[in-house]
């Protein structure tokens, strides 16, 4: 018997795997005029099913991005900032997505509120938040975060974990506990300006609840509704 042919234990089969989402439907009337409005809206019910445990990091998101030729990789990150511009998130600009970023500016978000029955899918562009921005950001992580931007090289190749550990006490010793650490010239924000926004709703038999805000010209919103 190849692999192909074993029969997978019915506890860990994915094709035996099922949910039924039981939530209440969404509808158009009830949506904000503005989608950062209607995922202020959303992302309040998230943080408050993560207060009761229920949910964990309503801020992780799931960020896509292409290089150049067009091939996609995407990896888990964590929001710090949402306004009626966009939303925006941290990384060091030596990264793979950023790298990404640089050569092809599309970028699309989601937010996986699996527990509560709801996503949120957002595409648009993504640019540079400013350096006033990101050191301001910056001083409000806590030190080991601080120097933990400076002692990773993210996304490059390295020898062993002990390389990084080292770079890390290093930096530590250089800059201890209630020392001002200096932003990294390599790291920053990034904003991200929707140009659509999807929010959606499981509902029973997989028929879901998906309504999307789409920019128009203008900056106003058109809404449609997509066949689950």
């Amino acid at each position: 018997m190849t692999d192909r042919e074993l029969s997978p234990d019915p506890l860990v089969d994915p094709a035996a795997m099922r949910k039924q989402y039981r939530a209440a439907g969404l509808d158009a009337k009830e949506l904000a005029a503005h989608p950062m409005d209607q995922f202020s809206r959303w992302f309040e019910d998230a943080a408050r099913a993560a207060l009761h445990g229920t949910l964990y990091e309503p801020n992780a998101m799931v960020v896509s991005t292409a290089d150049a030729a067009g091939r996609p990789s995407s990896r888990t990150v964590l929001m710090k900032q949402y306004d009626t511009d966009g939303f925006v998130f941290y990384t060091n600009y030596d990264s793979r997505k950023a790298r990404e970023l640089a050569d092809n500016p599309y970028i699309s978000l989601l937010f996986p509120w699996h527990p509560i029955a709801r996503q949120v899918i957002v595409t648009g562009v993504a640019r540079r938040t400013g350096r006033d921005e990101t050191a301001a950001y910056f001083r409000t992580r806590p030190h080991g975060s601080q120097l933990g931007a400076w002692a990773s090289a993210q996304s490059s190749v390295i020898t062993s974990r002990d390389e990084l550990d080292e770079a890390y006490a290093e930096l530590g010793a250089r800059y201890p506990e209630g020392e001002q650490v200096p932003v990294p010239p390599h790291w920053g924000g990034f904003r991200i300006a929707p140009e659509t926004v999807e929010f959606w709703q499981g509902r029973e038999n997989r028929l879901h609840d998906r309504l999307r805000y789409v920019a128009r010209p203008d900056g106003d919103w058109d809404v449609e509704r997509l066949s689950p």
